[in-house]
């Protein structure tokens, strides 16, 4: 029987993490449509985003 594996952050990797996405969701904003759907459509080819 093996046990899960729980991912934990230190309070740096939190802090990178937190900033890192931030920058992420600033520069998706900025996005046109059309650039959102390519990533969009990129994302789900490579199984990032799942539709169910």
């Amino acid at each position: 029987m093996t046990m899960p594996y729980f991912s934990t952050f230190t309070q740096s990797e939190e802090f990178r993490r937190d900033e890192l996405l931030h920058k992420i969701e600033h520069a998706l904003q900025r996005l046109t449509l059309q650039e959102l759907e390519a990533m969009y459509y990129d994302m789900t080819t490579k199984s990032y985003v799942n539709d169910d």
